[in-house]
């Protein structure tokens, strides 16, 4: 954009003529008052921030009256608003270096109530152009000679007493370097930092990013082909399938080009009927966690998992660099071959089949730290961009070396504002960790109670820990699962929000393992008072969510053993 400014003109300026002869006079302006300069090949705009991209920068407004806006503009990313009022014709002054005996063009783009653009001090001449009101942007042009001694000028906008505001644009005080130089050409902008994911619907995905410094306008890219611009640092793309990813990038625009793209970002939109891609829990629920690695378990696929499991736990997300975020990474390799495809789409179908199949974040070696507000936003921008690329239907938070219960909450909490009411929270601590609630994992549990799922706890490879009565019980046993979970149940969890976590055989855990028969005569014990030990809550939870196991793979080893007998039960809950 270009500018050209002017000096004041007082209150006993002529006012215009009203009225027909409005464009002949205007018309008439153009010669009276100045002779129109004829710029030269070497010539310089030596106006500053002539397009008002840096904001007033370099410009003076009278009473505060002026202020850039973005819209409308004549060119880049902003124009000068100034609006007269009382006394004040909202004149914006600035002073420019020019040299002795020189011809300058003086030019400028306006819209809105009156507008006048001029100069003085110019050892001449003193000159200036107007318009009347104008719907579209209209060029005013003049010129004018320095005088011999003459090394600056004042150039100057100004709208009318008692009219509109008045917009100007691409101001230009074109002619000889007066050794002020000229605003330095653009450069081709970075690429844009930060795109991410917003409001999703069945047919629209909403984008932000960083703003970049020097850039007028952005383009967004779907599948590298470009379907949007923006002026801003959003934009919504239109006209999607429901429930399908796409991949998104954005550039940053100006007058010298367009930038390399951003980083891509996969989106989903939701499904047809919106909200999150998954069906609900039922009431009573079996948790299994599928394992993203052979250890010596059998290798499965999803399709694998028998549907005695009605969520599907994905282990595990992987800690990225940037604190706070996690990605996945499918182990084809370790898979036999599994592909990323295939995995997709078994997870559409174990969904169509009723299930939730979730991404579990932490694990024994997991690393992710969520201890700020920053992290908070990486983890929940992160975890949804899995859900967006994948499908989950939601989060299970398995992080066994530590966890800030304030902005885990807060991480969740953004999470789900994100993916709606349709996502599945689920939790896996150990032992001590719900121990009492001031501990961090019961204090985030009770935090989210409104949009949790359900706290699978570990009942394994744990030492004696204290039930509910004030005894010490140790694992292995039905009175160890029953007076843990009391702790849990009185603490301020809903029986529906507590499930009983325990391994699938021997070799899914160092210790604590349990035959189904205990694992069901527990929850009997809970659910109804019957098959327990020698503790007996003082009263029964008959909606008792279920139980859990680690893992599907480990079952399958025994062939299935566990689920094929504490499943039936856990639906069989009244």
């Amino acid at each position: 954009m270009e500018r050209s400014p002017g000096t004041r003109h007082g209150r006993g300026h002529t006012r215009p003529l009203l009225g027909a002869g409005m464009a002949v006079v205007a018309a008439g302006a153009l010669t009276v008052t100045g002779l129109v300069g004829t710029a030269q090949a070497a010539d310089v705009n030596v106006a500053k921030n002539a397009g008002f991209e840096s904001g007033l920068a370099n410009w003076t407004c009278s009473g505060g009256s002026g202020t850039t806006v973005s819209s409308p503009v004549h060119g880049g990313a902003a124009a000068l608003k100034a609006t007269p009022a009382g006394q004040d014709n909202a004149q914006c002054t600035q002073t420019v270096a020019v040299k002795p005996n020189s011809t300058y063009a003086l030019s400028g783009w306006v819209q809105g109530g009156y507008a006048y653009i001029g100069v003085t001090g110019t050892g001449t001449t003193d000159v200036s152009t107007w318009s009347p009101d104008s719907s579209s942007w209209t060029k005013l042009s003049t010129g004018f000679t320095t005088g011999p001694s003459t090394t600056s000028v004042t150039v100057y906008l100004h709208g009318w007493y008692g009219q509109a505001a008045y917009l100007a644009d691409d101001i230009s005080v074109t002619g000889p370097d007066g050794g002020g130089g000229t605003d330095p050409a653009p450069t081709i902008p970075a690429a844009p930092a930060g795109l991410t994911v917003g409001t999703t619907t069945s047919s629209s995905i909403a984008l932000s990013w960083n703003a970049v410094s020097g850039a007028t306008g952005y383009s967004v890219y779907k599948g590298g082909t470009k379907v949007t611009t923006s002026t801003g640092t959003s934009a919504t793309v239109t006209g999607l399938a429901a429930d399908t990813a796409y991949q998104f990038a954005v550039t940053a625009t100006n007058a010298a080009g367009e930038s390399v793209k951003s980083s891509t970002i996969s989106g989903r939109t939701a499904t047809s009927g919106g909200g999150n891609p998954g069906t609900s829990v039922p009431k009573h629920a079996v948790t299994g966690y599928w394992q993203n690695f052979n250890n010596g378990a059998t290798v499965q696929k999803l399709s694998d998992v028998p549907a005695n499991y009605d969520i599907v736990a994905v282990s595990f997300a992987d800690a990225t660099t940037t604190p706070g975020a996690v990605t996945f990474n499918l182990d084809t390799a370790g898979l036999n071959g599994y592909t990323v495809d295939q995995f997709k789409a078994d997870i559409k179908a174990k969904q169509a089949a009723g299930k939730n199949v979730i991404i579990s974040v932490g694990g024994e070696k997991g690393s992710v730290s969520v201890n700020s507000d920053a992290s908070a936003t990486n983890f929940a921008d992160s975890v949804y961009a899995l859900i967006q690329e994948y499908g989950f239907n939601g989060v299970d938070i398995d992080l066994e070396n530590g966890l800030n219960s304030t902005y885990m909450t807060k991480a969740l909490r953004s999470l789900s504002q994100k993916a709606g009411s349709g996502l599945v929270i689920t939790m896996a601590p150990q032992t001590i960790d719900m121990q009492s609630t001031s501990g961090e994992y019961f204090k985030t549990a009770l935090g989210v109670k409104d949009i949790l799922t359900v706290v699978n706890m570990q009942y394994y490879n744990s030492g004696s820990m204290l039930g509910c009565d004030g005894k010490v019980y140790s694992q292995g046993s039905v009175d160890f699962l029953t007076a843990l979970a009391c702790i849990q149940l009185e603490g301020g969890l809903d029986p529906s929000q507590v499930g009983l976590g325990v391994p699938a055989s021997t070799s899914g855990a160092g210790s604590g393992y349990v035959s189904p028969s205990i694992v069901n005569a527990a929850l009997d014990c809970l659910a109804s008072g019957t098959n327990c030990g020698t503790f007996k809550p003082a009263k029964t939870y008959p909606g008792i969510r279920g139980a859990m196991t680690w893992s599907t793979n480990w079952d399958a080893k025994s062939g299935n053993a566990w689920s094929n007998a504490v499943a039936p039960h856990v639906h069989g809950l009244p």
